[in-house]
């Protein structure tokens, strides 16, 4: 009876092993330079794709906007299909095409049956999108009417606002401090062929990365590879982002708008993607602010004071120094005591650091998780674009766990002591029009 104790107990412990395992991630270029990561997943008959640009609004220079237009109308035409016949390609094949741009990078999606004809019609659509879209004039004309629209409604909302103008007065004069749908002045005055010329000078094979997961085989992926990038040009990789200079200083704006409650946002630059305080700073933030109700801003802000339903913490690692942000909405006449509570809350936290207890309970939380964030091919695909675009090891996904569990209290402490500075923070305030 005892032997079959161990044995059951050995037979979890590997089930448990196997289940925190992250998936093998193969790695290869192709002819002309674009970066492949390949992960077999035999589960379904299905296959997911991920090509990502570095073609994200940090590219827009003098025309912000410009990167999301372009990526808004690679399917809206290629040499031998329109925007529905595109679409009806897709759907008739039972494909799904997906696009989108952040400030880093460009985003485009393909999610097929690996069925051979099915496939092989998929792929052939989604490399002539990529690499042939024809940008029609009807098309650009409204595509950037919409953004035009998007951008007024966005001057009704006091969160839109207060994320414009935090980003700006973080980043001044940094790439990332344009907001990806631009400005009016800029999609007035874009034209096509400045469109057509982003297109040509950052949708190329150096300048992509390619995740593809599902159930092919690795010569299948180097096939599908070859195929998406045959008729890209080669090009080069876009030249590296400036870095991101630290704030001087403190900087508080009061943006008056007619709203019932003020939106309040308060950071600096945080931290990088590989950044070697990634993990401290992870953990420490999941019990600062970003484990939901059981965090100490939470739990200040809200349980104690009732001064808002959502009081939270993140940050956003990005190429270069992605934001560190505190947010909660509160009552205008509560604004400045929540505000005064908040910075309270940081400064006890970066002083004394967590306790014992909160950073179990942190541990706890993140690595019991862990298994749904990897639970499908496309949450896969999209860690696996995420390392293959930022350079990070391929055993990412196997040693996340227990990195997590390597992190101590002195770390934390450490980490937010060295990386944050309530004394230089940015903070806007938009709101008590009411």
């Amino acid at each position: 009876m005892k032997s079959l104790k161990i044995l059951v107990a050995v037979v979890l412990l590997l089930n448990a092993s196997l289940l925190l395992a992250g998936p093998r991630i193969q790695h290869w270029q192709t002819e002309n330079g674009a970066r492949v990561y390949f992960v077999h997943s035999p589960e379904l008959p299905m296959i997911d794709l991920r090509v990502i640009y570095d073609a994200g609004s940090a590219r827009d220079g003098e025309r912000p906007g410009l990167a999301a237009l372009t990526n808004s109308l690679l399917d809206e035409g290629t040499p031998t299909l329109n925007a529905n016949e595109l679409a009806e390609t897709f759907e008739g094949v039972g494909a799904q095409y997906g696009a989108s741009s952040l400030r880093d990078m460009a985003v485009t999606s393909l999610r097929s049956l690996t069925e051979a004809k099915a496939m092989n019609t998929a792929l052939q659509t989604f490399a002539a999108v990529l690499a042939t879209p024809t940008f029609p004039e009807k098309s650009f004309q409204r595509n950037r009417k919409a953004m035009l629209i998007g951008l007024q409604r966005e001057k009704q909302s006091p969160g839109a606002i207060a994320s414009k103008a935090f980003y700006q007065a973080i980043y001044g004069a940094h790439p990332y401090a344009s907001h990806s749908d631009g400005t009016e002045a800029s999609l007035e005055a874009v034209t096509r062929d400045e469109v057509k010329a982003f297109h040509k000078d950052f949708y190329t094979a150096r300048n992509a990365t390619i995740a593809i997961v599902g159930d092919v085989s690795r010569e299948q992926a180097e096939d599908i590879a070859a195929q998406l990038t045959a008729k890209m040009a080669t090009g080069k990789q876009a030249a590296a982002i400036p870095p991101v200079a630290p704030l001087e200083k403190a900087n508080e704006q009061r943006i008056t708008h007619d709203s019932q409650q003020t939106h309040i946002l308060v950071g600096q630059p945080g931290m990088r993607r590989g950044d070697e305080d990634y993990m401290a700073l992870y953990v420490g933030n999941h019990i600062l602010g970003g484990s939901g109700l059981i965090s100490r801003i939470s739990d200040v802000i809200r349980e104690q004071r009732g001064l808002a339903y959502s009081a939270y913490s993140y940050f956003s690692p990005m190429r270069e120094n992605g934001p560190f942000t505190m947010g909660l909405q509160t009552k205008n006449a509560k604004a400045d005591e929540a505000l005064k509570l908040l910075d309270e809350t940081l400064r006890n936290y970066i002083d004394k650091g967590p306790t014992e207890d909160e950073l179990q309970r942190a541990k706890q939380n993140i690595t019991g998780g862990w298994a749904l964030r990897v639970d499908s091919n496309k949450k896969i695909t999209e860690y696996v674009a995420m390392i293959g675009f930022y350079g990070l090891p391929l055993d990412y996904l196997d040693t996340f766990t227990s990195k997590v569990e390597a992190v101590t209290v002195e770390a934390i402490r450490d980490a937010f002591q060295r990386r944050i500075h309530p004394d230089k923070l940015v903070t806007v305030m938009v709101g008590g029009g009411k």
